[in-house]
């Protein structure tokens, strides 16, 4: 591993796909998916200029000529991370959760950029690959990094803290996600705290949620940095605002660019770890001000006369209902369109029901439901409208006129949603 490290300092970075990327002086590595082979495309690298080609099967081998024959490509992506994590001797903050990561990590990391130069997961590249991929983006310059990690089945962050060896720990929350792994909140639980048993075991300090009490539960036996409403180290106050979030602490309100209280505990996170690094607070203040959501994530679009809430990057019961309770707590006309939320197994039709009891608890004007699940959902609500795909809501839309509305648009990702907003028409 020493030997590739040392080729690894001397080539300008990673590379695992031929399309579009630079590879001129990279490491290929020749990975696997369910539906390509990354060593098909060993030689494609060698004639786009890589470096050195990291195959694992035989027959794409090349002795000489740029390739290095190795048992397992993706394993040896991740002992090289490991091993060139070990080399930069930084502090690395891993963080996980069930809802509100990625808006976490890019919040912490607008904050401590203000200060030190900082890498960070590039958006949510943040499992198997993607934390390796990360930390292999970092070099002597950087003095933090900030690692996401994501997980859909038990021991998965186990196995990522093991490369990345963070010394940080957060864990946004905990929800009802990816429940075909996990078959329930238990198993939710259990794998993300294992970022908090890896940081006890090496004595790190974790960053602690003060109103969580399963958070506060789980962290009890190892050093920790409480943040919340009051009676913790960094005291953080929501205020009340029409739109975006302000946010009271250290004697100043914070006006930010962000929407959904469901953000509060990320904001008061990333104030918290830029408290704990002992950061000048116009610079916190700063960081937190400058960030503006963007990939689908809580933003807000205005269409003509119309308020568009897109938060359709994914769902899950805790996120999907945490939009419904800030949304339906705004004035005005309000309009639902809302896809399905997937990979919740045996759980998926309970959830979706508890959706709509809580739709039919509360005044819309109009709700229009796309996807299987949704549509297998009975309801007699006369509001409500469901659609098993998106063509036939499209369709809709396009009958559909909106003016002067406050319209949210949620759904797993691979619903894509955000298709949606082209077709809100207007008289």
């Amino acid at each position: 591993m020493e030997q590739l490290h040392r080729q690894f300092l001397k080539s300008s970075g990673i590379a695992h796909d031929t399309r579009n990327q630079e590879l001129k002086n990279k490491l290929f590595f020749c990975l696997k998916g369910e539906n390509f082979n990354g060593n098909e495309f060993a030689e494609k690298a060698l004639q786009q200029g890589a470096r050195l080609v990291i195959v694992d099967e035989e027959e794409f081998h090349r002795p000489g000529q740029g390739t290095i024959m190795v048992k397992d490509s993706l394993e040896t992506l991740q002992n090289l991370a490991g091993f060139h994590r070990a080399s930069l001797k930084i502090p690395i903050l891993a963080l996980t959760g069930s809802n509100g990561k990625t808006t976490t990590k890019e919040l912490i990391n607008s904050v401590l950029s203000q200060q030190f130069t900082t890498t960070a997961t590039r958006g949510n590249l943040n499992n198997h690959i993607g934390v390796p991929l990360t930390l292999l983006n970092m070099d002597e310059k950087t003095e933090i990094g900030i690692v996401e990690m994501g997980a859909n089945h038990p021991g998965e962050i186990k196995f990522l803290c093991a490369i990345a060896d963070p010394d940080y720990g957060l864990i946004t929350n905990f929800a009802k996600a990816h429940l075909e792994g996990f078959k329930n909140l238990e198993g939710v639980i259990r794998t993300k705290t294992e970022l908090y048993q890896y940081l006890k075991n090496k004595n790190g300090l974790v960053f602690v949620n003060g109103e969580d009490p399963v958070q506060m539960k789980y962290s009890k036996e190892i050093r920790r940095f409480t943040f919340g409403n009051k009676n913790t180290d960094c005291p953080v106050q929501l205020l009340d605002s029409p739109e975006n979030l302000n946010i009271f602490w250290n004697r100043n309100t914070i006006q930010t660019r962000i929407t959904g209280r469901y953000n509060f505990g990320n904001i008061s996170a990333a104030i918290a770890v830029g408290m704990y690094f002992k950061m000048e607070p116009e610079k916190i203040i700063k960081g937190i001000g400058n960030y503006l959501p963007s990939s689908n994530r809580s933003q807000i679009l205005r269409k003509n006369s119309n308020r568009i809430l897109l938060d359709a990057y994914n769902a899950n019961p805790g996120s999907m209902m945490a939009a419904l309770e800030n949304f339906s707590n705004l004035e005005g006309e309000k309009i639902l369109i809302l896809g399905d939320m997937l990979e919740l197994g045996k759980e998926a039709a309970r959830e979706h029901r508890q959706i709509l009891n809580y739709i039919d608890s509360r005044s819309f004007e109009k709700v229009f439901l796309v996807g299987s699940h949704f549509y297998n959902t009975p309801t007699e609500n006369p509001v409500v409208k469901k659609f098993k795909t998106f063509e036939e809501l499209k369709t809709e839309l396009r009958q559909t006129r909106f003016k002067n509305k406050n319209i949210l648009i949620k759904a797993s990702r691979s619903m894509a949603l955000e298709r949606v907003p082209e077709f809100i028409l207007e008289n």
